[in-house]
């Protein structure tokens, strides 16, 4: 069995994006590594390269800026990178996502056991969500739980809408639900580069008057919008311990002053209850 993994990254230095971190998780997983590279304005090609790994392809590519709706462009890079794997399956990961070592033999047990298996199309993931620190996850409805990060390639599968799921000749992927998880990180950063990131990334679903109206003209982002967080009590991955170490910025968060409506306070008892997330879109079909 070779599996094959693939991601794309541009100016991942200057959005202090952990694209290293998430190279690292990806590399024991996988043969190869497809690594889409946008022309950048900072040292994001070199950082990868300094690597010096034999599984790392590198594609250089030029981001087609008029792209500016729906994160159309997230889509067209990740299947730049699809495009060119080799492997029976194909593992995904975006820069501010990353593998936990613990769920390794997991993930390579679920390969095995379903490569045979033609009609299991990809995998599904459960996540965790950290949010403006790396001591809180997101713990509320507006938080998506999972989302495929394992496809079977060479079938016709591609990145669908802004690249946060796939679809097979437009329809929705059949996948199995496997008891490993993505630590998704980017809404983990200093407050002054996430509004910089706000500010940037939002041009890629929004036009320009809709930015003026919606994206707040101040140097650091308002973490409070986050909704219900928990403390994450686990361990974080190893690559990610010195990020962890090293966070510098002050983050507050109080339960209190959380205001929610009597309706999602019932949804989410029942979803704690039992499991189920009432109304909860699917970006993918579960066999």
């Amino acid at each position: 069995m070779k599996v094959s993994g693939f991601t794309f990254v541009r100016n991942g230095t200057t959005f202090d994006y952990p694209f290293i971190e998430s190279l690292q998780s990806l590399l024991p997983l996988c043969d190869e590594v497809i690594v889409a590279v946008g022309k950048s304005d900072d040292d994001t090609l070199e950082r990868i390269q300094s690597l010096h790994s034999k599984k790392i392809k590198i594609l250089q590519t030029t981001w087609d800026e008029s792209l500016r709706k729906n994160g159309a462009i997230l889509a067209q890079q990740t299947n730049i990178a699809l495009q060119h794997v080799t492997g029976d399956w194909a593992i995904y990961l975006q820069a501010d996502e990353v593998f936990h070592e613990k769920d390794y033999s997991t993930i390579r047990h679920a390969m095995n056991v379903y490569l045979p298996q033609h009609e299991v199309e990809g995998m599904l993931f459960r996540y965790n969500h950290f949010y403006g620190s790396y001591q809180y996850i997101g713990d509320s409805r507006k938080w998506y739980r999972r989302e495929i990060r394992i496809i079977r390639p060479n079938i016709g599968i591609q990145s669908w809408g802004d690249a946060q799921g796939f679809r097979l000749n437009g329809q929705k992927v059949h996948v199995k639900l496997i008891d490993a998880c993505v630590y998704h990180y980017g809404w983990v950063k200093p407050p002054a580069i996430q509004q910089l990131k706000q500010q940037y990334f939002n041009k890629l679903w929004h036009p320009d008057d809709w930015m003026k109206t919606h994206i707040a003209d101040t140097m650091e982002y308002d973490y409070r919008n986050g909704g219900k967080l928990k403390i994450f009590s686990d361990t974080h991955p190893a690559v990610m311990h010195d990020r962890v170490a090293n966070q510098y910025w002050k983050f507050e968060y109080s339960p209190a002053k959380i205001q929610r409506s009597l309706k999602e306070q019932l949804l989410n008892a029942i979803e704690k209850k039992t499991g189920w997330r009432v109304g909860e879109y699917r970006n993918y079909k579960m066999i």
